[in-house]
């Protein structure tokens, strides 16, 4: 299948990155094919000790640090760390991401588990670490979106979707609000004159352990279903490559957004994606930043 691979990433050297969920799945990979291209790679994860693992299998220059997105004050704890040991951060890729097809959850600031984790600490995330990835000569932040969120709709009035509760829906949902939140991100940078670009990827249907995870609650028939849909899936590493392009590729344009070509848009080369008109509303973003600010606390750009 022709198209851009991961053998067109240019060096890396002198880069610092930062994977976020880089202990499986896409983060690992894309996380090991930046080491492989020289940056040196901050392995941002929940547990460190899966995270040391991953580091082992990578090799070249990692380093492993707790980062759990679902609790801001891990969040702020992990960009104060990060920052005092390394003042300019060149690439930050928000791949870490939850699904869940059960019963509704919460995170440990009160967020809806899959709102809270795919958007809001990423959001937090971001804004901490954009003083020092202003320091860098190309800074990048990739967002990592879903082609759910092309069916998806943001409730203002209730974005913790505490009523009426699908898990789908609010997965959608949160991946609608990180779509939304990278192209806001690029108005605002642009808007500042600031040197960053916020590029975004989706990777079409991909073979991770995401897709066992979210049928967990319904035991040995979710196990069935999983494996199941598993079938209809492209590899994790073909899965990784529009990140990898949109993290990696000169001359990205803020707002550019890259993902599979074939099939609806759930596997193949990789090429610039669609995005839907909610996505890229300039109403919505202002309402989704504001909304954000106020839940987190952080405010920004």
């Amino acid at each position: 299948m022709a198209g851009w691979t991961a053998d067109r990433i240019p060096d890396q050297h002198g880069r610092i990155a930062v994977v976020t969920g880089a202990n499986s799945g896409l983060g690992l990979v894309t996380a090991t094919e930046l080491a492989r291209h020289g940056a040196r790679v901050v392995l941002a994860v929940r547990n460190t000790a899966a995270g040391a693992e991953a580091a082992r299998r990578i090799g070249g220059d990692v380093e492993v640090r707790e980062l759990d997105l679902a609790s801001l004050e891990s969040v702020r704890a992990f960009a104060a760390g990060l920052t005092a040991d390394h003042p300019v951060v060149d690439l930050l890729v928000n791949n870490a991401g939850v699904v869940l097809l059960g019963p509704r959850r919460t995170s440990a600031d009160g967020f809806e588990l899959q709102f809270g984790t795919n958007m809001l600490g990423p959001f937090a995330l971001t804004g901490l670490l954009l003083g020092a990835m202003s320091a860098a000569p190309e800074p990048r932040v990739v967002s990592l979106s879903s082609i759910t969120h092309k069916s998806a709709h943001l409730d203002f009035d209730d974005l913790m979707y505490e009523r009426d509760y699908r898990a789908a829906r609010a997965y959608g949902r949160s991946k609608l609000a990180t779509t939304v939140f990278g192209i806001e991100l690029d108005r605002r940078l642009r808007a500042a004159g600031s040197p960053v670009v916020s590029a975004l990827a989706h990777p079409g249907l991909t073979r991770t352990n995401l897709t066992p995870r979210a049928w967990e609650h319904r035991g040995r028939p979710g196990q069935v279903i999983a494996r199941l849909g598993l079938l209809a899936t492209q590899s994790v590493e073909r899965g990784a490559l529009p990140q990898l392009r949109a993290a990696t590729e000169p001359g990205v344009r803020g707002g550019q957004f890259f993902g599979p070509g074939g099939l609806f848009e759930t596997r193949g080369r990789v090429v610039e994606a669609r995005l839907s008109r909610e996505a890229t509303d300039p109403a919505v973003g202002k309402r989704l930043w504001s909304a954000a600010e106020e839940l987190t606390g952080d405010s920004y750009l």
